[in-house]
Order: structure tokens, then C-alpha cells, then sequence
């Protein structure tokens, strides 16, 4: 397991191994709207979204395994109850995004809706592929309806639609949903990462991270470069420059989250960094 790739580092607490990151995404942050029914509720370093409804709310992301009361707490900040939260998405199966849903999930009571392909993950608590690095475990969470690809999740007057992205992770599911800013509909996408982290694409001694990984990103690729986005939202805060979007929108300049080539572009540098890193662990793998 290539820890460094996730930016991890592993540490043994009360004699178990647990996996850790950069301290930002574990770090506290003030929730905010970012426009319309649309809001951050997750740590300084992680995302997780709050859409709002009179008929109820859906949370996306769980962040870290010890996120669950912090993700709450901002969802009380903000003027809203957990228990409003009637459905929990998710964009991939790992600790640092999913850890937190089965605390989520008792707390509120809601339901949890995910891709068939991140199911035995999310009701495992496992990092597919790499189940023996127990680092990576979180607690497991049950699926309570399995995502078809173009499905739409419709809570009120909220929208979504799952966009299945694998690669990344088995059943990695990039949303769209429309958000009003500034009195325009705007059309937001959560992306769900195409990054290669800690995936093997090639190996010798262990086969792929799962079959078919490879073909995965290249059609996930293909499908996002037909994807528009007027609104683009990550799961990791530096994969969308939260912090300085934040600062510019709370000094009440034009919403800095409205930027119609930021997909695209994250797309292009994204695949580049892919074909490296397949061309790499090809030339190990020989």
C-alpha cells in the first residue's frame, strides 16, 4: 500500500493501526452557504455538502471516522437539525470520505443511497483491494438503495443526479444538482476524484486494485469531459482551492465558486497525472 500517495501516515493508537492525514482533515472550519439551499458542513481539509429542503435535507460525504459529531455540530451552526437529514450520499468508498456515515446514519436516521460498485466497501468498512491494511478500515454502514448510473435522487425541491465515475473507487459517483446563486440557476457538480492515490493500475504480485480498474478511468475520463459545470465541487478542499474561495466570497466578492472551466480543467491535469502514473506502474510491473 503506497500510503505516501494518499498524503497518509499511519499510527498505532490504543494498539491499533489507524490511518491519518494532513491535519486539515481532521481540523475544524466554520460551515457556510455557498449559494441557493447549498452548504460546507465538513472539516477544513474534507467536504461535506448540506442541500436543504422545507421537506427535508441531504447530506453528501462523511468525511474521517471521528467526523460524524463535528459534521452535526456545523449542521446546527448553520440553523438546521440532523434529524432533518433524511438521505446520506456519498462520492467514494474511503475512510476519509465515507468514515463518518454509520455514525451519521444512527444520529439522523436517514437513509444511505450508493453505486453497487462502492457496496462492499461501504458494508465492509474496507479499502477494496487492500483489505489487509487495516489502517484504512472505518466502521461499516448499510446500503439502503444501490444507485443506477443517470439516476435521480429527489428529496422536495432538491435534485440530484449520480454520475457513476469509477476508477478511483469501484463505485465512484460524481453528482450533479442545480443551485441558485445570485438569483441564476446554476448547475453545480460534486466530483467524485479521478486521482490514482494509493491504486494499484498494475501489479505483478497483486493483480489491479480491482478488475478492470484501468478501463474504469478511461471511461470515467470520456464521460466527464462531456460533463458542464458551472458550480465544481471536490471532496478534498485543495482540489477545488476551498480556502481561498471561502476568504473572497466572505469579503462580498462575486461568488468565486461560479467558474465554468474549473471542471474541465481539473479533468485535463488530472488525466495527465493518471497516464504518468499508469506509465510508471507499467515500467515496475515488467
Amino acid at each position: 500500500m503506497r500510503a505516501i500517495a494518499l498524503g497518509l501516515s499511519i499510527a498505532l493508537l490504543g494498539g491499533a493501526a489507524t490511518a491519518q492525514g494532513p491535519a486539515n482533515w481532521t481540523a475544524p472550519t466554520e460551515p457556510f452557504r455557498i449559494g441557493g439551499n447549498l452548504y460546507y458542513v465538513g472539516t477544513a481539509g474534507l467536504g461535506a455538502y448540506l442541500l436543504t429542503s422545507p421537506q427535508g435535507h441531504v447530506l453528501i460525504d462523511g468525511a474521517m471516522p471521528t467526523s460524524a459529531k463535528m459534521i452535526e455540530a456545523n449542521i446546527e451552526r448553520l440553523g438546521f437539525k440532523p434529524g432533518d437529514v433524511k438521505v446520506l450520499l456519498n462520492t467514494h468508498a474511503h475512510f476519509d470520505h465515507a468514515g463518518g456515515l454509520a455514525e451519521l446514519k444512527k444520529d439522523t436516521g436517514a437513509k444511505l443511497y450508493a453505486a453497487a460498485g462502492d457496496r462492499q466497501a461501504l458494508e465492509t468498512g474496507t479499502y477494496v483491494g487492500s483489505e489487509d491494511v487495516k489502517a484504512f478500515d472505518f466502521a461499516p454502514v448499510k446500503v439502503d438503495h444501490v444507485l443506477k448510473d443517470g439516476e435521480e435522487v429527489r428529496l422536495g425541491s432538491i435534485v440530484l443526479t449520480a454520475h457513476l465515475t469509477p476508477g478511483h473507487s469501484g463505485g465512484c459517483t460524481t453528482w450533479t444538482f442545480p443551485v441558485k446563486i445570485d438569483g441564476v440557476e446554476r448547475q453545480a457538480l460534486l466530483y467524485c476524484s479521478t486521482s490514482v492515490a494509493a491504486n494499484r493500475l498494475v501489479s505483478k504480485a497483486k493483480g489491479p486494485q480491482y478488475p478492470g480498474i484501468v478501463a474504469d478511468y478511461e471511461t470515467t475520463f470520456a464521460k466527464l469531459k462531456t460533463l458542464q459545470a458551472d458550480v465544481f465541487l471536490a471532496p478534498h478542499a485543495e482540489q477545488f482551492g476551498l480556502a481561498g474561495k471561502r476568504a473572497k466570497l466572505a469579503a462580498g466578492e462575486p461568488n468565486p465558486f461560479v467558474d465554468p472551466g474549473e471542471l474541465q480543467r481539473t479533468v485535463a491535469a488530472s488525466e495527465a497525472a493518471f497516464r504518468a502514473d499508469l506509465a510508471k506502474q507499467q515500467e515496475a510491473a515488467r
